[in-house]
């Protein structure tokens, strides 16, 4: 589980095919001294497991499965990445829950300032952008930023000064993609109303379920 906020920036500095997957080599601008080989790591919002660390480098593999849901199977050597290591129970969680389970790949579509921030408009799949609400939560890359606004078949987020900076989103522009986590609550709501396909209707709880008792 990680927080959205990003701990530094890595470089992507190998990638070699492992059977129908991939194993990169990340090295780390900061010290990962303290990590130990079998810990989850989130680069660029993707869950991965460290399976060699060696100073401020680790290695880790990449399943087929990720390669094709992820900006990974696009990714090139000197590629610059978002780094944040999994949430301990005494951290603080500064941004949402962040499961590193990546849900589609997003393009940017525009990347301009406002203020004293940056607007970044996103397109995705509709099957994705239908759980993100406006004020709800998003990982872009994993970095946790709140959804200004939303369509059918995209968002819109700000990003402020020191966010960018800190963040491989300073070096994003049109056209560019990244990879997106809704937040995980809307997917348990839907699953939750929806319930199980062999499930008497009498034993769901529904939107007219909720009607009926006062609660909407």
């Amino acid at each position: 589980m990680f927080t959205g906020i990003i701990e530094g920036l890595g470089t992507l500095s190998g990638i070699r095919p492992v059977g129908q997957g991939r194993r990169l080599a990340i090295a780390s601008d900061f010290s990962i001294e303290d990590s130990e080989v079998g810990e989850s790591i989130s680069v660029n919002g993707a869950c991965l497991t460290a399976v060699s660390i060696s100073g401020p480098r680790f290695e880790a593999d990449v399943s087929p499965e990720t390669l094709a849901k992820t900006t990974f199977g696009r990714a090139g050597i000197g590629d610059r990445l978002n780094l944040e290591r999994a949430l301990r129970f005494s951290d603080r969680l500064g941004g949402h829950m962040v499961t590193g389970h990546i849900d589609g790949i997003g393009t940017i579509l525009r990347k301009e300032p406002l203020d004293n921030a940056v607007i970044l408009a996103i397109e995705l799949d509709a099957s994705v952008a239908r759980y993100l609400i406006p004020k709800g939560s998003v990982a872009v890359d994993g970095v946790s930023l709140t959804v200004n606004k939303r369509w059918e078949t995209g968002f819109e987020v700000s990003i402020i000064p020191h966010t960018l900076k800190m963040t491989t989103l300073q070096f994003k522009g049109r056209g560019n993609v990244v990879n997106i986590e809704t937040d995980m609550i809307g997917k348990y709501v839907e699953r939750f109303l929806k319930g199980d396909p062999g499930e008497s209707r009498s034993s769901r709880i529904d939107m007219e379920f909720l009607g009926r008792t006062g609660f909407l």
